[in-house]
């Protein structure tokens, strides 16, 4: 029976070790990593369970001392004052409606412009969206003025197409698109231009179904900007009956309803939504902004 030498002995044993301490390495970098997102997903879920459990509450659980996050008598009655004393369902309508002509407007026309940047090649198109990038750069109250003025001018005040004038077209969302676009394989486009397609047939059959994760990840960013939207609409609504559901939440705050766990509900019942939208087209939203920021 031969034996095994000596040195293999000791390459194995290395071997042995370096593995061992590879994988304790790994184990310790994916716990510290796991412990990380542990505690930023409780940094963010903590403010909305504190913020369910006090709408559960009567007015004077919440304000009880102590750390009482669980209420020890659950009751709806906050839900239903909200429902009966305040136009809260007219309010989610106005968002909801406007949230879709401000989707409807990007998906459209920030698809377009976002394929003319990634697909197209016409002069200046370089420029052009350097020029769109700087245009992300300028806050909103930089434009709020000279927007208040035309929107005035034009009688849109008080108005769903008024509310929704600053979103109907998103340079974020321009950006998206063209990224997304970018890392689609020519090949396919090439092959339907041979065939005899046009630009807009190419667009309508080969790259919208196959763009569906952006166009996901577009809907949620633009639905959510739009249903979060305050200072816009502050500006240029005066009627109860045009509010949106965070106008409507902020004037909840200064009447005399202003109570705690009424407030609590109603931000519940804003929240809604959103989650809907998110938990519907979550799979899409992660793939599309993984894919956008391929390359570029």
């Amino acid at each position: 029976m031969s034996k095994v030498p000596r040195a293999a002995q000791e390459n194995g044993g290395t071997a042995t070790i370096r593995s061992a301490r590879y994988r304790w390495r790994r184990r310790t970098l994916r716990g510290v990593l796991y412990s990380y997102l542990v505690v930023g997903a409780l940094a963010i879920l903590v403010p909305y369970f504190w913020m369910l459990s006090a709408s559960l509450k009567p007015r004077g659980e919440i304000f009880r001392a102590g750390i009482n996050f669980l209420p020890q008598q659950p009751i709806l009655d906050n839900y239903l004052t909200v429902l009966d004393g305040f136009p809260i369902i007219r309010w989610l309508v106005n968002s909801f409606l406007i949230g879709l002509l401000i989707l409807a407007t990007n998906l459209t026309l920030t698809v377009a412009a976002g394929y003319a940047f990634a697909r197209l090649r016409f002069w200046g198109r370089d420029v052009l969206f350097l020029v769109y990038i700087g245009a992300m750069m300028v806050p909103i109250q930089v434009r709020m003025i000279p927007s208040f003025i035309i929107v005035m001018k034009i009688g849109w005040l008080n108005t769903y197409q008024g509310i929704a004038s600053l979103q109907l077209i998103e340079f974020f969302g321009i950006f998206l698109i063209r990224q997304f676009m970018l890392n689609l394989p020519r090949e396919l486009e090439d092959a339907a231009r041979i065939d005899g397609c046009s630009w807009f047939r190419v667009l309508w059959q080969i790259i919208l179904p196959n763009s569906r994760p952006a166009l996901a990840a577009l809907a949620i960013f633009t639905f959510t900007a739009s249903w979060n939207d305050f200072l816009w609409p502050l500006v240029i609504i005066n009627k109860p009956e045009i509010m949106t559901i965070q106008v409507g939440l902020a004037t909840m705050k200064g009447s005399a309803f202003s109570v705690s766990g009424l407030l609590m509900a109603a931000t519940m019942i804003s929240a809604l939504p959103l989650a809907i939208v998110y938990l519907l087209l979550q799979r899409q939203f992660t793939q599309g902004v993984v894919m956008s920021g391929i390359k570029g």
